[in-house]
């Protein structure tokens, strides 16, 4: 009976507070003109943004050339002197810890006259997976090299093999001798929106994760006896393209990259709006990343895949850009490679075309660079 009569009792008390606060909220708002208090919260939200673009932007310089040390007498010498910052990129990106759970499955995946395979390797909840194709000719006494290629939003691990702004580049790949592994990454913004959301809150990042599931499938692959473990390339293009910059810094046995429709003057691109260039804001917050411009605008992060070959392709008429600004970001850091007096390591094909991959320099140059006779370069 005590419990019965305390159940009204509370909810009045609950139903008065409510009522009392909605009246005080009420009361309040006409202490103030909402003209004013427009103006105020306008006002607030502009120092915010100038305090924050003021540090990404014009502070960058002075506060980078504090975190990076880098020693340019040798290639060795160089990749110590940035383990601090590695670290510090990998805290960005923070890839989650992820264990196999079965073996790797592979089932036929025919793409019109390739025939591809379809791979499967459980990480617990998650999966990792790919399509898998090899040249003619490859073979336990004929390794050949193998070079992920990565699609971007909108596409899947299929399109590299289709025309439009892909050109067919993983099939160029395949003609070249270069078998190809192409894993499935979530594809549109919408979904990456939703999924980066969830992945901050558990202090990882989707780059962070499906990195992890790439590395797991190279475990995998690069046991078959038909791949040259020593060569493994990268190429992809747009959100490809970033995940090429993003994880060759990290998995040490990419040993050679093409970013294809990426490649940016990264503060301008997320943080000063332009109308000569698009903006990811507000519609793709998945491409934000906590601490990524403290120190790791485009040009910096090379300095993390040097000395490894790396080629930047840019279309004039692709409007993630303004192609000057890439030329400039390009030219700082190609400086890292002339340093180190391997200029022929880092590469611009800046084209008249749009957002696209650029197949035969692209094949040509990792065709330089991973090829038998030229891998100890």
């Amino acid at each position: 009976m005590k419990i019965k009569r305390i159940i009204p009792v509370v909810c009045l008390l609950a139903f008065g507070l409510f009522a009392c606060r909605g009246k005080s909220v009420a009361q309040n708002a006409n202490l103030i003109d909402p003209e004013v208090e427009t103006a105020r919260t306008d006002a607030y939200e502009s120092q915010l943004k100038n305090y924050l673009q003021h540090f990404l932007v014009e502070e960058y310089e002075a506060r980078a050339a504090k975190l990076w040390n880098r020693d340019y007498s040798s290639p060795a010498a160089l990749e110590r002197s940035v383990s601090p910052n590695r670290r510090r990129w990998e805290e960005v990106l923070s890839p989650p810890i992820l264990s196999k759970t079965g073996p790797l499955e592979s089932k036929p995946h025919p793409l019109g006259e390739i025939q591809a395979e379809w791979l499967t390797l459980p990480l617990g909840m998650l999966t990792a997976e790919a399509v898998l194709a090899f040249p003619e000719g490859a073979g336990k006494n004929q390794p050949v090299p193998l070079i992920i290629v990565q699609h971007g939003i909108g596409s899947t691990p299929e399109t590299p093999f289709s025309t439009g702004a892909y050109h067919e580049y993983a099939k160029g790949l395949l003609d070249a001798g270069f078998a190809v592994l192409l894993p499935m990454n979530l594809r549109s913004v919408e979904r990456r929106n939703t999924v980066e959301r969830f992945a901050r809150l558990a202090g990882t990042s989707l780059p962070g994760i499906e990195l992890v599931r790439v590395q797991h499938l190279l475990d995998a692959v690069l046991a078959n006896p038909r791949l040259d473990a020593d060569r493994v390339g990268m190429w992809g293009v747009s959100l490809g393209g970033m995940a090429t910059m993003f994880w060759m810094p990290l998995e040490l046995r990419i040993k050679a990259g093409v970013v294809s429709a990426w490649f940016n003057q990264r503060r301008n691109k997320m943080a000063v709006p332009d109308e000569r260039y698009s903006s990811f804001s507000p519609s793709e917050e998945h491409a934000f990343f906590n601490g990524w411009l403290t120190e790791f605008s485009d040009d910096d992060l090379v300095s993390l895949i040097a000395p490894r070959p790396l080629m930047i392709q840019h279309g004039k008429n692709d409007n993630i850009a303004h192609w000057p600004q890439v030329v400039e970001e390009y030219e700082e850091a190609a400086i890292h490679y002339q340093l180190l007096k391997i200029p022929e390591k880092i590469a611009l094909v800046l084209h008249e075309g749009g957002h696209e991959a650029i197949v035969a320099e692209g094949v040509q140059f990792l065709t330089d660079w991973l090829t038998a006779s030229d891998k100890e370069k």
